[in-house]
């Protein structure tokens, strides 16, 4: 991934954060990773992703180190703080890398697209779609997509908003997820 792009992080000794294998049954595309994830370099090694892996029904170890859990964020470095929050992902990663990383993982069955970045590049919806209008109607995306709100602790006011998505979408996100660890 020697890429002029990304020499602003590779300057800083960061390497590109990702998890995949060729096992991956269950992929997790995400914006991109956060600042406490950057000095880590581990994957939702942060609150976000102790709330993804509570509605996901699994434990870090599954996580971690089952090799059935992939993660490919919609940039691979963390892109900065803007004024409402994180930047947005750079555009060119996904479009230049997410194939060739994905043809890596012929056992995908399901991908769980956290956030309108990954929804709006993987979904065929209108960029005027909200996040909650795409998030209500997951089950239109399955079997292989399951969108999602972001896990990040700072949308907790959109989740009590949306009482739905813990009493709907986090059930059967549950279930398909224990369906394919099981098989």
């Amino acid at each position: 991934m020697a890429d002029p792009r990304n020499a602003a992080f590779t300057a800083r000794g960061l390497e590109p954060i990702y998890m995949i294998a060729p096992t991956v049954k269950i992929l997790i595309i995400s914006q991109a990773p956060g600042a406490v994830v950057e000095q880590t370099g581990i994957s939702f090694n942060d609150k976000s992703g102790d709330r993804l892996r509570e509605w996901m029904g699994i434990d870090r170890k599954t996580f971690y180190e089952s090799g059935v859990i992939g993660v490919l964020p919609m940039d691979f470095y963390f892109p900065g703080k803007g004024k409402s929050g994180d930047l947005p992902p750079r555009k060119f990663v996904a479009g230049e890398w997410h194939q060739r990383l994905l043809d890596t993982m012929p056992d995908v069955e399901l991908i769980l697209l956290v956030g309108k970045y990954a929804q709006q590049h993987y979904l065929p919806i209108k960029a005027s779609e909200s996040l909650t209008s795409v998030v209500h109607r997951f089950s239109d995306f399955g079997p292989r997509y399951l969108p999602l709100a972001h896990s990040s602790p700072l949308n907790n006011i959109w989740l009590a908003k949306n009482p739905w998505f813990e009493t709907e979408v986090v059930p059967a996100l549950q279930k398909r997820v224990a369906d394919i660890l099981n098989n």
